[in-house]
């Protein structure tokens, strides 16, 4: 993949790469043809559900969204080093980016974890759209407080504080105040 592609350009040039018709794998994910159409053309922010079951179909990595490459042996991420990133960026205005996220190990290949560092911006919208998918997410808090919606339940976490939780329950990572936050987040898809 060439860096600085957006995340719905990568959708778009694997989806026809695998002769994939965008109906088709619109289908396939069990979205309607207008929430892949504004994924691909980067109207809306993707859901980490969302690309979990774009990748699934279309046969690759989570990982590949966020400039996999193809190392074997093992990858070391070093403080203060710039890692790849990947803002699910929104044309619309009105709806604001709160989500940056930064791979730790993109440059594993064969990996069954996406190890992540996420910097969640505060937002003004309460209605938090929820989001299931197949495996587990395990969530660590860096710096400042946030809320996970999960089913029924919110949990608030500080500083220090992890949770570990099943994918396929609908849950949503927001801040739990007006600062932002960093968490340490590792995603387990089942590919």
């Amino acid at each position: 993949m060439t860096k600085g592609k957006s995340v719905g350009e990568r959708i778009g040039n694997i989806r026809q790469l695998k002769d994939i018709s965008r109906e088709e794998l619109a289908d396939r994910c069990q979205f309607t043809l207008e929430v892949l159409t504004k994924i691909e053309e980067d109207a809306v922010i993707p859901s980490l559900g969302h690309l979990i079951k774009i990748s699934r179909v279309l046969g690759v990595r989570l990982g590949t969204f966020l400039d996999d490459a193809d190392q074997l042996g093992p990858v070391i991420s070093r403080k203060g080093v710039n890692k790849p990133s990947a803002s699910f960026s929104n044309k619309n205005s009105e709806a604001r980016v709160n989500l940056d996220f930064h791979a730790l190990a993109s440059d594993k290949s064969g990996r069954h974890m996406e190890p992540l560092i996420v910097q969640i911006k505060p937002s003004e919208r309460k209605d938090y759209l929820l989001s299931s998918h197949e495996g587990e997410e395990f969530i660590y808090v860096l710096d400042g407080e946030v809320e996970i919606t999960y089913g029924k339940e919110n949990h608030q976490l500080q500083v220090g504080d992890s949770i570990y939780y099943d994918s396929v329950v609908e849950h949503h990572i927001h801040t739990n105040a007006d600062k932002p936050a960093t968490i340490l987040a590792v995603v387990y898809a089942p590919y």
